[in-house]
């Protein structure tokens, strides 16, 4: 597994954000069983929606469901479509990038995550491998520069989503971290960590009006 998803930051909303704009991660083997387990739960797509409508379906799917089990597994179907680019060629630098981040390469992910970001633009999922690599490596401004080309092409995109809040939460901007987790429970309603960020922001932010 990724270390990038045991990296710990000091506010609690953090670790969180990380796992969430980290977890579109290929699955380690021990991990495959329990998704496969686990996505009987979503609803039968139709067998000549093309791609795209999938993922729409999906996302229609996360946004009304509320437990939070099943959306869970909602959000992990929704990752392996993020996670398949339509070309072999970017398939393959992205899972050199994934090589490279466990061996703790970093300089040599950049350069796969760059080369894929080249030669597919309009590939979110690579922009946001990037932002949370930078992430990652403390550089965030890079990452937020990527999370918004990662929401230009998918606005729906709940780990960037989470990314954004986290750097807006590590610079102590409560309002615009209430906004960026209001966004993300938007899209992915039933995650209960993100409900409870809400609540403590916003109960927070009333507090210091008074």
């Amino acid at each position: 597994m990724s270390a990038m998803r045991f990296f710990a930051l000091t506010s609690a909303a953090l670790p969180l954000a990380l796992i969430l704009l980290s977890a579109t991660f290929p699955a380690t083997a021990a991990e495959k069983p329990a998704a496969k387990k686990k996505d009987v739960i979503v609803e039968q797509a139709d067998v000549n929606s093309s791609p795209k409508q999938h993922l729409d379906q999906l996302f229609s799917q996360l946004k009304r469901e509320r437990d939070p089990d099943k959306a869970s597994s909602i959000a992990n179907e929704i990752r392996m479509e993020w996670n398949d680019s339509g070309s072999a060629t970017i398939n393959l630098l992205m899972q050199w990038a994934d090589k490279a981040i466990e061996e703790k390469r970093n300089p040599a992910a950049l350069d796969f995550l760059d080369e894929a970001i080249a030669l597919k633009p309009d590939y979110a999922e690579s922009w946001n491998r990037r932002a949370t690599l930078n992430f990652v490596m403390g550089n965030y401004r890079k990452s937020m520069s990527d999370i918004e080309r990662v929401l230009d092409l998918e606005p729906r995109h709940f780990g960037a989503l989470s990314g954004m809040a986290a750097i807006l939460s590590n610079s102590g901007n409560d309002q615009l971290t209430l906004k960026a987790w209001e966004r993300f429970l938007d899209v992915y309603p039933a995650e209960r960590t993100a409900q409870e960020q809400v609540n403590t922001l916003a109960e927070k932010l009333a507090g210091n009006r008074t």
